[in-house]
């Protein structure tokens, strides 16, 4: 018997699910953005020793938006490309 070319059917990825991580992740850009948003303000209530680290880490969680957002394109690109075969 010939074996079949290309991925089994299991292996592909179903277009619905990537569009909802796809969507999952541009949410967690948006609620990312606004995590760093209230670390920032909290940044501002703490004290002179640890305002800091607070800063650092509202500007670290700062860098996540465009990562989750690029993820989310990529996801959704992907997904398109699977219902147009």
């Amino acid at each position: 018997m010939a074996r079949a070319l290309g991925y089994p059917p299991h292996m592909i990825p179903n277009a619905a699910l990537l569009s909802r991580a796809a969507l999952a992740c541009r949410a967690a850009s948006l609620a990312s953005i606004g995590l760093c948003i209230g670390l920032w303000l909290h940044a501002k209530t703490v004290d002179q020793d640890e305002r800091g680290n607070a800063e650092r880490r509202a500007l670290f969680v700062g860098l996540w938006p465009p990562m989750f957002w690029l993820i989310g394109d990529t996801a959704d690109d992907v997904s398109h490309r699977v219902t147009d075969r």
